[in-house]
């Protein structure tokens, strides 16, 4: 187990194999994505989306052999699905740091369709990664400041246009979306700055989320509800992964039905999207009650174990 190995010595095994792995991932996944661009004939495209979700499978069976290799967590699950690889599915989570795409694809890779991602835009330019993303056909999102919109106010809906065009493209081959709708990374920081009603989390965007159920509501089996909580690194999460330091990883998995609540015109029916943003919010309530919960729960661990921590530094 390289986990027994000085932590620095493990972030460059596991950095190297993690980057060795993606390299050569999404290298095939940009060379069929290649050809698909060249001959453009959609039932040779949605073979070559399949082969795409094969490589991307096996990059997420990688990952997870890093962590084997370099990590001892403890996976304290909360989970009673039934889930399976031939349906559709849509996945809401918080957002903690990069760790999540890592849990979430160690979690749901051998039960779920590959995941794709709804990104920033500006990931699009990561050297090699961002281009197998784009190969993988998942949607960059452009998100836009509201000042920015009134001074061009001809990209309004832009983000809604790239939903759409992605879940036409989902509908053929059976999918995992996954959406971070709090649309960033939380920090205490950017949760202050947002004026955030919760505790743990930014607050949730629901018009991409609405409309990717407006879009595809009639074809998921049913949304899954993820809450992720890194109870003993909540600094630094990604880099605790590779240097084998996580200990533990709190998730709790729900699944909901996508009922007609859930499916409606957003942008043009008021009362509906007033009733959605209640939802989603309640929901997002709920959530944040079970990640302070966790944080509770453990009070009295840290209390203990910094007693434990201060006596003996006195003898």
């Amino acid at each position: 187990m390289l986990s027994l190995l000085p932590g620095p010595l493990v972030l460059l095994i596991s950095a190297g194999l993690t980057i060795l792995f993606t390299a050569l991932c999404a290298s095939l996944i940009l060379l069929v994505s290649l050809a698909k661009l060249l001959l453009p004939i959609p039932a040779f495209g949605r073979a070559c989306s399949r082969l795409n979700n094969r490589f991307m499978r096996l990059w997420l069976g990688c990952n997870a052999l890093v962590i084997r290799l370099t990590t001892r967590i403890d996976w304290q699950l909360e989970d009673e699905t039934r889930l399976r690889k031939d349906g559709w599915y849509l996945i809401i989570s918080n957002h903690m740091s990069w760790a999540d795409i890592v849990v979430l694809g160690h979690l749901f890779r051998d039960r779920l369709p590959v995941p794709k991602f709804f990104m920033k835009h500006e990931l699009i330019y990561i050297p090699l990664l961002g281009l197998a993303c784009w190969g993988l056909d998942m949607p960059f999102m452009r998100r836009y400041s509201r000042e920015f919109l009134l001074k061009n106010p001809h990209l309004r809906g832009k983000d809604i246009e790239t939903t759409r065009n992605a879940c036409e493209q989902f509908r053929h081959i059976p999918t995992t979306v996954i959406n971070f709708v709090e649309g960033t990374r939380f920090t205490e920081a950017k949760r202050d700055a947002s004026r955030s009603r919760f505790r743990h989390l930014m607050p949730p965007k629901a018009a991409g989320l609405a409309f990717t159920l407006a879009a595809m509501g009639d074809q998921f089996d049913s949304l899954i509800n993820v809450t992720i909580n890194y109870p003993d690194n909540q600094e630094t999460p990604f880099k605790d992964v590779l240097m084998g330091r996580m200990k533990r990883i709190q998730v709790r998995i729900e699944e909901w039905p996508v009922d007609e609540a859930l499916v409606g015109d957003y942008f043009n029916d008021k009362q509906f999207k007033r009733g959605f943003q209640a939802w989603l919010n309640q929901r997002w309530q709920e959530k944040d009650d079970v990640l302070e919960e966790w944080q509770r729960a453990q009070e009295p661990a840290a209390v203990a174990a910094k007693a434990s921590a201060d006596a003996s530094s006195g003898n």
